[in-house]
């Protein structure tokens, strides 16, 4: 038993020694890959995408300031290489897969270059027409002998991207006699995950190596039985970062055809009764009619660098489902979110232009949301993007006001032209006192900035008589609508700006609240409202 108890934690301690191991390969590995994605996002900003003098001293100036980037290159849509810094002699071999249209903005890849067990590791970014920024990742960037001493010399460390391309190996085979079933119960497996990348680390070790550790322990047994008992027990799980491979797979697959679809949900005058627009929600609806909710996948699709075709896709689909409605109401307004990274380089620019140009929704329609939620990398990029969106008429309005990183920054340097009221400040609304005041201020200082306010997440009567007392004109919530397919929402839009008397429960509450009495009541508009 006290033999049992010493091998017990042998065996916890090189687990939880090879677990750290792990996680140093797995934080050097995303330190090393975030600097190239860095450098990369630098030069698309400030436009040094080709092969210019100007912009390969531009690379050169980049690299000095990274220090995991041993190489920068641009490559043709074929992945081939017109220019490298620095100078090297073209081969004209592809180093990178052909670009597709459904390709990641960001891509990791590696190359066929190795040192000393490791792999050149690279990232690409999208510049456009196929065009690719690659920055090499410098292969010491990952060989650091990580481990304590007595597992070192007979561990086995392996970091692969994705699951099937290896990074880095180091040490024998290990983990392929384990794998065969009879030496299974023999080694020790560890293996960490990295919540940022397709990214992991394994290590294998004999246990024979861990008993090594409490060998010169074994005299004293009788003391350690007891204290060993109640040592921890370690269980190893990875949190992911990204779905598997399969999973990812399937995604692409959702893009292609077009399973991500736009919902709408009405923005209300509560002044008057009327629609103001509506904002475009995405959902996944899956070829079997099943519809996914955003919290599932959103994530996902903005890390991966997929939320860039999605965000196109979607606003392809609005001109389609609500084009008519818009072009023959121009007071309408068709607000789509995007998400922080849409405000790092221009292609955001180009898509509108491309999509909406000539589209019957008119630029003065449109109004692109930013989130207070996540941070945006380069303010100054941010604000000559939104800049270049409001010379087109286009308007901006920051989301979640006052729940995330930005702050009065980003009304005072961003020239937002709309506030939205976070749902959790209006759920707050007369049950909570100091609610009124936070709200009080947003409606102030959007007043004297010239801005627009509209409140989200709306549900109760008693909410839009407050929103109403402290000057809130407009406000979107389940009270008026829930999100809509485009032809509820067409049915909808047409039934309130004909001027017929149709109306739904909510709205006839409102009509009350305002002025005192009821309207009739139309049974066949309830009907198609609520269906």
């Amino acid at each position: 038993m006290a033999k049992f108890s010493l091998d017990h934690y042998a065996v916890s301690r090189a687990h939880t020694e090879l677990r750290a191991a792990a996680e140093r390969y797995v934080n050097r590995a995303e330190a090393a890959l975030s600097d190239g994605v860095t450098a990369l996002q630098t030069l698309a900003g400030a436009g040094h995408v080709t092969c210019l003098p100007r912009d390969r001293l531009a690379f050169g100036e980049v690299m000095r300031e990274h220090a995991f980037v041993q190489a920068i290159d641009v490559v043709d849509a074929k992945g081939v290489p017109m220019c490298s810094t620095p100078v090297r002699e073209r081969s004209g071999e592809a180093i990178m897969p052909a670009y597709r249209e459904d390709s990641a903005m960001v891509g990791l890849g590696l190359l066929d270059k190795s040192y000393e067990g490791v792999h050149l590791a690279v990232v690409s970014w999208h510049v456009g027409n196929g065009v690719r920024l690659v920055a090499e990742i410098s292969a010491p960037a990952v060989s650091l002998d990580a481990g304590p001493e007595y597992l070192r010399s007979s561990r086995r460390v392996e970091v692969r991207l994705a699951q099937d391309i290896r990074w880095l190996t180091v040490g024998e085979d290990s983990r392929s006699e384990a794998s065969q079933g009879a030496n299974a119960d023999a080694m020790i497996v560890e293996y960490v995950r990295s919540k940022r990348y397709p990214l992991q680390a394994t290590i294998v070790a004999p246990r024979a190596a861990a008993y090594a550790l409490v060998s010169d322990l074994k005299v004293l047994t009788a003391v350690a039985t007891g204290a060993f008992a109640i040592l921890f027990i370690m269980i190893a799980f990875w949190l992911s970062w990204r779905p598997d491979q399969d999973a990812d797979d399937e995604f692409v697959a959702a893009i292609r055809k077009g399973e991500f679809i736009p919902y709408y949900q009405p923005v209300m005058d509560i002044e008057t009764g009327g629609l103001r627009g509506c904002e475009v929600l995405i959902r996944w609806r899956r070829a079997d009619g099943t519809i996914v909710s955003p919290g599932q996948f959103m994530q996902y699709a903005e890390t991966s660098g997929h939320i860039f075709e999605m965000t196109r896709q979607i606003m392809r689909t609005t001109i389609l489902e609500v084009g008519a409605l818009y072009q023959a109401n121009p007071d309408l307004k068709l607000s789509v979110n995007l998400f922080a990274g849409h405000f790092e380089d221009r292609r955001i620019i180009e898509d509108l232009i491309e999509i909406y140009g000539n589209s019957p929704i008119a630029y003065s329609q449109i109004v692109l949301e930013v989130t207070e939620r996540q941070p945006l990398r380069d303010m100054n990029v941010a604000r000559k993007i939104i800049a270049e969106m409001q010379s087109l008429g286009i308007r901006v309005a920051l989301d979640d006001a006052g729940t995330g990183h930005g702050g009065l920054a980003y009304l005072q340097k961003l020239g937002i032209d709309i506030i939205k009221i976070d749902k959790m400040f209006v759920d707050a609304l007369g049950s909570d006192a100091s609610s009124a005041p936070i709200v009080d201020m947003l409606v102030e200082l959007a007043g004297n900035l010239g801005m627009g306010i509209i409140a989200e997440g709306v549900e109760t009567m008693e909410q839009i008589g407050r929103l109403r007392e402290l000057g809130v004109t407009s406000a979107q919530g389940y009270i008026f609508a829930p999100p809509l397919p485009g032809h509820l929402y067409v049915q909808l839009a047409e039934a309130l700006t004909s001027g017929e008397a149709f109306e739904t429960d909510a709205e006839r509450e409102l009509d009350i609240a305002m002025e005192g009495e009821g309207g009739a009541e139309d049974e066949a508009f309830d009907e198609a409202a609520n269906s």
